[in-house]
């Protein structure tokens, strides 16, 4: 359905920051096109075109994207940030975290100030300059509805065309509904589905119910394998195990409402005009597995694209984010384990899961290629994909490391994603196209997902000095592809992360994994999902925590667990950056670390801490050099080229974070306080309906005069 309320946004946004990016007449001849495509926690060590991969058992098949991967230049050496929403911002603005202020996974309690704002010139926003049309499918996670001023007109207000995605309340996969979709209590199917008869609560027949009412019946005599339960979930409908389709109807039980994970999604419509669409959790185009979706969507924009006009389609998955679940059979390969009736939450299975859901997403990969005209299938079913012959560029890269549970030896799963160390934030990254030299090779100088801006400029022959006014973090990529002997361009490489921006300094509560304790879950699901107990506001009773609304740092859980005579855990640092040159790593985070008390006064508890780590590093294969734990070098054992490289790199380090200095009343980012913030002003206030936006500016979470007398109390100020 059209969401009429959503007039006023739609409105407002025509004469909004975006305006001033319209359409220009195409170049010609025609740039070439871009099919960028961004995948979700599958960092470098999944990868067998870099390299490394771990175990044959282990190791997701990749022959779609390893073709794409040989067929182009390889970046053996590229870094991005450690989390979701801040990797995809950097790519998409070209700047580091310290730049927008999103320095983390984006939260339902995260204000609009850590959200990419309306004002930055992202991807699409510059390409539209060229006559780029640009798209983008699947996983946004670049702004939240909750607190974003342009609700679910966020991809819209950033320069997209269209937007056809997910619109979670967490940017991320729903929990799994273990219902089933009503068939049984709470918490009967684990992965979301009846597996086969011989499991708890399993059947081999059954019916299956689709969103339009209709039903069919559903059976299998080899349900171990793809029962009833799961074609029918593949197909988007709601299965009732044992029972015959009811002549009078769907019964009452059945719930087509309820998200579920990869298989049930909220999908959300931006148009070129402005308009949005909600679709219906029954539509068929809801219940379709997110590793389908956007490549379907992509499929139909990109042939429906006029043959003079140049196109960036982004295609962005959500594989392989938790919750892990099963992935459509008929995406697999025949020999693929059933995985039917295990336990989805069960951290042992995230390898299996990782792995099959990675292996469907390379098949439809494969599939995007060839429906577009971009490849074409051999005689025994490989892609054939020949760049030279298309016109058309591919880029490949995942937005940060793998997730621990999931990463393969030898890299160390102990710190992966959500960390600045190398399992967290080096990425597989590929090009291959047309404009590629000798294509079949491998760059091993440093670059940064952020130097992904630079290139997509470069490919629609747009100077980035003249279109962008903001300072840039990007640095140059197309030399590296068009000529074999171009020299390292990045003397060093940077990361960071942390936590997002919350009314009145409020941060994500505490998440007690198995070893280590976070406040990067951003809710109680989340940390469910990744296997952890909740001790922030809303926590389970059953804990028997001393205060209803539980607790605010995870300083304070270890001294609880200590005073009931537990043990304490460690705590993962609330923020982080790296930085690195060729051959040494500087790491330092910031956590507020357990005191030993067992008191939980965070008082007593808690104390803020500082670390600098000094690593050497490599991108060696099979095995590289990593800033394991415990493979610091202390400053002690310094050789004097050590100590040269700790103090450039600290050098650099702090010139870095000092290159954004804070500028009050600034609201809009061009660096000046004047008369347009009034107006900018007056327009989020009016569009946020005076809660969240970017002017809010003393974060308290409301748009108001508070934050209109900031803007007055700074007119005419500069900022450096």
């Amino acid at each position: 359905m059209i969401v009429a309320a959503l007039s006023v946004v739609t409105t407002l946004t025509a004469c909004g920051p975006n305006s001033s990016h319209a359409p220009a007449e195409p170049p010609a001849p025609k740039s070439p096109n871009i099919l960028f495509i961004l995948t979700d926690d599958v960092g470098i060590d999944q990868f067998r075109a870099f390299g490394y991969g771990g175990p044959e058992a282990l190791n997701p098949a990749m022959p779609s994207i390893d073709r794409i991967a040989e067929a182009g230049v390889r970046f053996h050496n590229a870094w991005t940030m450690p989390a979701c929403s801040v990797g995809r911002a950097v790519i998409f603005t070209g700047r580091f975290p310290l730049r927008t202020e999103l320095y983390g996974a984006l939260g339902p309690d995260d204000l609009a100030n850590s959200m990419v704002s309306p004002w930055e010139t992202t991807v699409p926003k510059l390409l539209k300059e060229r006559g780029y049309e640009s798209a983008i499918f699947g996983k946004f996670h670049l702004g939240l509805q909750g607190n974003s001023p342009y609700r679910l007109a966020m991809p819209h207000s950033l320069g997209w065309d269209y937007f056809s995605g997910w619109l979670d309340e967490t940017g991320d996969p729903s929990s799994i509904d273990t219902t089933a979709g009503g068939v049984a209590p709470a918490g009967t199917y684990a992965c979301g589905y009846v597996p086969g008869d011989g499991f708890p609560g399993g059947a081999d027949w059954g019916a299956c119910y689709a969103g339009d009412g209709s039903c069919k019946a559903m059976e299998s005599p080899f349900g171990h394998v793809n029962p009833p339960g799961r074609r029918c979930r593949d197909e988007g409908g709601i299965f009732d195990p044992g029972q015959a389709c009811n002549p009078a109807g769907v019964p009452d039980y059945i719930n087509f409402e309820t998200l579920s994970a990869h298989f049930v999604s909220p999908l959300v419509i931006n148009r070129p005009d402005g308009s949005v669409e909600e679709v219906p959790h029954r539509d068929p185009r809801a219940r379709t597995y997110r590793g389908t979706l956007p490549v379907d969507e992509a499929i139909a924009w990109i042939n429906a694209r006029p043959k003079d006009t140049p196109w960036m389609a982004t295609v962005s998955f959500a594989t392989v984010h938790t919750p892990l679940q099963p992935p459509p059979r008929s995406l697999l390969p025949a020999d693929a384990a059933p995985l039917n009736g295990i336990d989805c939450n069960d951290t042992q299975q995230y390898l299996p899961l990782s792995k099959q859901m990675i292996e469907a997403m390379d098949a439809e990969i494969g599939r995007l290629l060839v429906s577009t005209g971009l490849a074409q299938r051999r005689p025994d079913g490989a892609l054939d994909y020949r760049p030279e012959a298309s016109d058309t560029v591919i880029v490949f890269v995942n937005d940060n490391g793998s997730l621990g549970y999931t990463t393969l030896p030898p890299f160390d799963g102990s710190r992966s994603k959500g960390t600045p160390y190398q399992s967290g934030v080096w990425t597989p990254l590929f090009v291959a196209g047309p404009l590629v030299t000798e294509p079949g090779r491998s760059v091993t100088h440093m670059v940064n997902t952020a130097d992904l801006f630079r290139l997509f400029a470069e490919i629609a022959d747009i100077d980035v000095e003249q279109g962008v006014t903001r300072t840039l973090d990007a640095e140059p990529l197309m030399p590296y592809l068009v000529d074999p002997q171009q020299e390292g361009l990045r003397p060093w490489n940077f990361t960071q992360f942390g936590l997002n921006l919350q009314a009145d300094g409020a941060i994500n509560g505490p998440c007690q994994m198995a070893s280590t304790c976070s406040h990067i879950p951003v809710t109680k699901g989340v940390c469910e999902d990744n296997g952890g107990t909740w001790y922030g506001k809303g926590a389970d009773a059953s804990l028997g925590l001393p205060t209803a609304e539980g607790f605010q740092y995870c300083c304070q859980v270890q001294a609880w667990v200590v005073s009931q005579g537990g043990a304490a855990n460690s705590i993962q640092p609330q923020s982080g950056v790296a930085i690195r040159n060729e051959r040494y790593k500087l790491v330092r985070n910031d956590t507020r670390q357990y005191t030993g008390s067992t008191s939980t006064d965070p008082n007593l508890a808690c104390v803020d801490t500082q670390s600098d780590e000094f690593y050497a590093i490599n991108e060696a294969v099979p095995i590289p050099q990593i800033d394991r734990d415990g493979t610091q070098i202390p400053a002690s054992a310094f050789t004097p080229e050590q100590r040269a490289s700790y103090e450039a790199l600290s050098a650099q380090l702090e010139t870095i974070l000092a290159s954004q200095p804070a500028c009050p009343g600034d609201g809009n980012g061009d660096g000046k306080v004047d008369d347009q913030d009034l107006a900018d002003y007056r327009l989020m206030a009016a569009l946020a309906g005076g809660a969240s936006s970017w002017y809010d500016l003393d974060l308290d979470g409301y748009t108001n005069d508070q934050d209109l007398a900031i803007v007055w109390n700074h007119l005419g100020q500069r900022c450096p």
